[in-house]
């Protein structure tokens, strides 16, 4: 989907950043309490690490038929902590996919959300628009709308970090605005040796 900043959002990218809100909603501090400042959150990312990558060949097809890539993910921070940039750099294990992208994460601390965009080098594009969430409890949630298969689909990314020094991501797909998910890319990270 390509993106023009001055289109007005389409019902259905509303419908995302209103879900993103709901769940920004329940992670609301109790009253009294201080808000979480979330500026901080993605700040167990930052360096360089090694990608393992599972990606379901044909999501929401019902296939189970799942492409491992190796790579790596360099992670730094920029405007002083206003937002960060990932470099992104995998091919799959037997050498004919590559994927190359480059994510930029913007933090918003008057909503206390992270809009994050993703540039695709191997196709000239640049998503909009904007993933939106945050983290409650350590477990970042992130949604949007996108057009998949011609239709208009709903995307979640989950951010955790399983064990100090790990981290993962997984994108899910939901054909029924949120009533089911279909996990299709499972991504693991380790410290770069």
């Amino acid at each position: 989907m390509k993106y023009d900043a001055r289109q007005t959002p389409s019902p259905k990218t509303r419908f995302a950043v209103a879900l993103a809100a709901s769940v920004l909603a329940a992670a609301a501090p109790a009253q009294g309490l201080e808000p979480h400042d979330g500026g901080h959150d993605f700040d167990f990312l930052i360096g360089r690490w090694q990608v393992h990558l599972r990606k379901l060949l044909h999501p929401l097809t019902g296939s189970t038929e799942w492409i491992t890539y190796e790579g790596t993910s360099v992670m730094r921070k920029l405007w002083d902590d206003r937002a960060n940039m990932e470099e992104f750099k995998v091919a799959s294990t037997d050498g004919r996919l590559h994927i190359d992208a480059q994510t930029l994460r913007l933090y918003d601390p008057g909503a206390r959300q992270w809009r994050i965009w993703l540039a695709d080098a191997g196709h000239g594009t640049l998503s909009g628009p904007p993933t939106v969430g945050a983290f409650k409890d350590g477990r970042g949630e992130f949604f949007d709308a996108e057009e998949f298969g011609g239709r208009t689909i709903l995307v979640r990314y989950v951010w955790t970090q399983p064990t100090p020094t790990t981290a993962r991501m997984e994108q899910s797909f939901s054909p029924d605005w949120g009533r089911s998910w279909e996990v299709n890319w499972i991504c693991n990270l380790t410290p770069q040796a």
